[in-house]
């Protein structure tokens, strides 16, 4: 409830009176009616006047806008911890979206490549997602292993697997797992390599029984016996074929004959260096009918087939 005080001017009444006046001219009185005008004084009046629910609607909602107005005037609310963890997530959000928008496409091949490059994996570590890194470590990769860096071939960091599958050194393939397709110039090391293995073993290098240098001390002049040297007895390989080639697989079946185990052990000796310096061998297999993707019979070169004669 709320009182207001308003004045209310009262209206004027007129009061008529009776006056008696002598007339001089009839020497006689006379009656006669005066109008006079006498004016009450102002009282107060007191209004009582009721609000409605209406009105008290309308002020709620006017004080709501009010302590609004106050607040955004005052700040935000916050805290000033809350806006730091805000910003820091907005941060992280743009640099996901840049990520994702302005990532480099050559460092999203390179990702997709290393799902199945064992090798390249390994060069690129964990530089994955740092596009700058990542060009480091194959730059760093190319000054190493590389001089030409329209090589098609450079060597691996990575160590050649070793296996052995029912290996019979008297009818067996060995097996040359790539990490691509070899190149002619590939197909001429590895091919060139297993041929001077082959002459070696021909005229009997890998015989374990004649190793005298092996078991001699080189401190002063060793004594090498001929004569033990020349009676004992042939070690030999019997037969060789030729290296094959389908895409990123090779091939080469031996008859190691005579010739002790020693023979394979130049061999990977041999193969590890070549894969190290200047092709990148994945794994090698001794033993075995059919690796990979292999078709048997398949000689056409337009189909990948490549082969060096020994």
């Amino acid at each position: 409830m709320a009182c207001g005080c308003w004045y209310y001017c009262c209206p004027s009444s007129q009061l008529q009176t009776t006056t008696t006046q002598w007339n001089n001219s009839s020497s006689s009185f006379s009656l006669s009616s005066v109008s006079t005008m006498k004016k009450k004084k102002r009282l107060p009046v007191f209004v009582c006047v009721s609000k409605s629910n209406y009105d008290n609607e309308i002020d709620n909602s006017e004080s709501e806008s009010e302590s609004k107005s106050k607040s955004s005037i005052k700040g935000s609310g916050t805290t000033a911890r809350g806006r730091r963890l805000l910003r820091i997530r907005q941060e992280k959000q743009q640099r996901e979206y840049e990520r994702l928008h302005n990532y480099p496409a050559w460092a999203k091949i390179l990702e997709n490549a290393c799902k199945d490059d064992i090798e390249l994996r390994a060069v690129l570590g964990d530089s994955i997602g740092n596009p700058e890194l990542m060009k480091e470590r194959v730059e760093d990769r190319i000054r190493k292993k590389g001089k030409d860096f329209r090589s098609s071939k450079t060597g691996s960091i990575v160590a050649s697997k070793v296996t052995f599958r029912d290996f019979n050194p008297f009818d067996s393939f060995i097996w040359f797992e790539f990490y691509g397709s070899p190149s002619d110039r590939d197909v001429y090391l590895i091919g060139s390599v297993i041929q001077a293995w082959y002459v070696m073993g021909r005229l009997g290098a890998f015989n374990s029984s004649n190793l005298q240098m092996s078991n001699s001390s080189m401190e002063y002049d060793p004594l090498y016996d001929s004569d033990k040297g020349f009676k004992v007895m042939p070690s030999s390989f019997h037969d060789i074929g030729d290296v094959e080639f389908q895409d990123n697989w090779g091939r080469v079946w031996v008859d190691l004959g005579t010739a002790d185990y020693v023979a394979i052990d130049v061999l990977l000796n041999c193969l590890t260096g070549l894969s190290s310096e200047y092709l990148g061998i994945q794994q090698i297999v001794f033993g075995g009918r059919c690796m990979g993707d292999w078709e048997e019979g398949m000689t056409n070169p337009e189909y990948g087939y490549k082969y060096f004669k020994i």
